[in-house]
Parts: structure tokens; sequence; C-alpha cells
């Protein structure tokens, strides 16, 4: 038992490895009364991880600090454990993957890296200025995982800003209608966990001070 323990201990931290994820969340984690306006009923229902083997996709829009990335990697750690292939990038990362492979003439390897993962995160969309390709990029890694394999998104910005952040309103129509058609738009407001841990460090150093 002890031997099978070992195995199965190694196996998940090279899942976890191989997924990319930065850091293990968990929902359990969340501090569920210093904002009790996250959508947590909404998050304990994809916790059960069904929204995979239905090919969904999940959206998780708010302000900066309210818990998007918390949670999309809290899911992504949950399907690791559960034996799902996981692959998280932050959107930025993942355009840039993307990019260097067509230079390198590696597209396709890259492609199929992209559709091999049960679970694709593509974390913290327009946090960081794209280049003029990325709607086409996003698009086209949306399509083809299209009612076939699960997609997670987290944005701080409003969806009716999106055409303009990726400069074609031509590509974000398609682009939203595959990510939404099967998929969760989770809606994330109130207070800023940054802030709460900011003014902690604040208060920790004037006390020591």
């Amino acid at each position: 038992q002890d031997e099978l323990d070992r195995r199965r201990s190694r196996l998940l931290d090279r899942r976890f490895t191989n997924s990319g994820l930065p850091e293990r969340k968990t929902l359990q984690d969340i501090d569920w009364s210093y904002n009790p306006k996250l959508p947590k009923r909404a998050l304990l229902e994809l916790a059960t991880l069904a929204f995979i083997d239905a090919r969904e996709n999940v959206l998780l829009i708010g302000r900066p600090g309210t818990g998007k990335s918390h949670a999309a990697k809290a899911l992504a750690l949950s399907a690791v454990q559960r034996g799902y292939k996981v692959l998280y990038r932050e959107a930025h990362t993942l355009i840039e993957e993307i990019h260097l492979a067509r230079e390198l003439g590696e597209i396709k390897k890259y492609r199929a890296q992209l559709q091999s993962a049960e679970v694709l995160v593509i974390d913290d969309l327009f946090l960081r200025r794209l280049p003029p390709s990325a709607g086409e990029e996003l698009a086209d890694v949306l399509m083809s995982r299209y009612e076939r394999l699960s997609t997670v998104v987290t944005s701080n910005r409003p969806i009716e800003d999106w055409a303009t952040l990726l400069g074609d309103v031509v590509v974000v129509t398609p682009l939203l209608d595959r990510l939404m058609h099967h998929g969760h738009l989770l809606k994330f407001e109130g207070k800023s966990w940054r802030l709460k841990e900011s003014a902690a460090r604040l208060a920790r150093h004037h006390a020591d001070a």
C-alpha cells in the first residue's frame, strides 16, 4: 500500500508539473465571508467537474483581485487530481507560445498539445496588451476545442470591451459564440483580496516598526 501511495503521489506531482499550474490553489482556501458577493454556489457546482465530461466551457469575469484566477486554478488542480489532462497558461504567454511555434515551424505540434488537454485554462485575458493577431489566434484555439474539450477563461474586462481590446469586431462574435454556447458565465464582484493582503502587510510592518 505504501508503494502504491508513493506511485500515486509521484503521478500526481508529474501531472501537476506538466499542467503548468504555478501554484496549488483550492476553493477551501477562499474566505467566503470576506467577499459574500462571490458566486459560491456556482463555483461549488463547477467543482464537481461535471462540466469537463459535458465538454462545457467556463468564463470568469470580474474586477481585479476578486478571486477569478484563484477559482480557475482551484478547478484546474481538482481536475489534475481527478486524472484529467490539464494545461494552464496566462493569456499573453499562450499567444507568445503560438507565435514562437509558428516561427519554428512547429505550429501543428503545438496545436496538438493544446488539443490534447481535456481542460485548458487561459488566465488573465487582457491583463496585458495583446498583439493585433491575438483575436484570430484565440478564436482558432477555441474553435479547435469547440464541443470537444473544456476551456476555462478569466478576464477583468467585460465582454462588451473585447472587440475594442482585440481590435477586431468580426472575430469576437465567433470567439464568444464558441466559448459560451456550451458555457458557464460567472461574474466576480465585491472586495479585492489583494487589497486586503496589502493592508494586512502594511499593518504588520507598522506593528514591527
